[in-house]
């Protein structure tokens, strides 16, 4: 039997006027419930510019409790459109304590919890350490009106072990809030193609190993030294692209996906019955060298 739920994602740019990136993010989740969205996905940190190509401390202002405002307006779209609600945020959890965070809303407006982003980036035009706390809540699901979903964010996209770990913990879909793009100044054309395939390829990759399906959405638009690619995805439980987003225009797509085909793709590849448990203990080590 088909388990159909339908997915929405918006692809946007953003610019320094919270309320209005807050607005435009309603309007594409309102956009995408009229056109069926059961499970609607927003890129990472969508109410601001994406802060972190800085170290800047009047950045700390922009970050929020969540449970809070945001949520709070979130939770009530949820509840009128009859739509979950993926959204990535800032967290202020103390002064002094932040976290890059993804809070889940269920159809119904209720608050089902967060996932605080566990793998923290530190590069040139991403200086998140400066800004955010590593994840101290674990890998998490969410167990929404349609669907179990796991949530994971941007950097976390280049780790297998937290793909498995959500997955082994029985998401039926993986969401990637993301924020990624080409450095501007990069004059290789060659280094930009093989940056973003690298991206997806990783995570069509999550999606074949665990049997699930994936979703990504990035922002696009030009920000500082950064033109964020777009590019946003969904993957089936091989791997296959049931949709791709351009690089350049904002956009809200919804993608119908049968989550019953974990079990086709699950039973014809069984790569969970084949896992050799018992000899993966050295993974828990940073280096393997003695």
């Amino acid at each position: 039997m088909s388990k159909n739920v339908n997915i929405g994602l918006v692809q946007m740019s953003c610019s320094a006027d919270v309320e209005a990136n807050i607005q435009k993010a309603i309007n594409g989740i309102r956009e995408a419930a009229q056109k069926g969205a059961q499970i609607v996905c927003l890129q990472e940190l969508f109410t601001s510019l994406y802060f972190c190509d800085v170290e800047d401390h009047h950045n700390f202002s922009l970050a929020e409790a969540i449970p809070g405002p945001t949520t709070n307006r979130l939770g009530q779209l949820a509840g009128e459109l009859g739509v979950v609600i993926v959204a990535s945020l800032f967290e202020k959890r103390a002064q002094g304590l932040y976290h890059n965070t993804t809070a889940v809303l269920d159809a119904d407006g209720t608050y089902l919890g967060k996932y605080r982003k566990m793998h923290i980036p530190d590069d040139p035009g991403y200086y998140e350490k400066f800004y955010f706390t590593p994840g101290d809540l674990g890998y998490k699901v969410f167990d929404t009106k349609f669907a179990r979903i796991g949530v994971l964010i941007c950097w976390d996209q280049w780790y297998p072990e937290a793909a498995r770990i959500t997955s082994l913990m029985g998401a039926e879909i993986l969401f990637y809030p993301t924020a990624i793009g080409w450095d501007t100044n990069e004059p290789d054309p060659k280094q930009n193609e093989e940056q973003y395939n690298a991206w997806q390829t990783i995570q069509r990759s999550h999606a074949i190993a665990n049997g699930v399906h994936v979703v990504a959405v990035n922002r696009v638009g030009r920000e500082a030294d950064q033109q964020f690619w777009g590019g946003s995805f969904v993957a089936n439980p091989f791997g296959s692209l049931l949709y791709l987003a351009p690089h350049e225009q904002e956009l809200v797509h919804v993608q119908p996906v049968d989550l019953a085909l974990s079990e086709k793709y699950r039973t014809t590849w069984p790569y969970f019955r084949d896992r050799r448990i018992d000899s993966y203990q050295p993974i828990t080590k940073r280096y393997i060298d003695e």
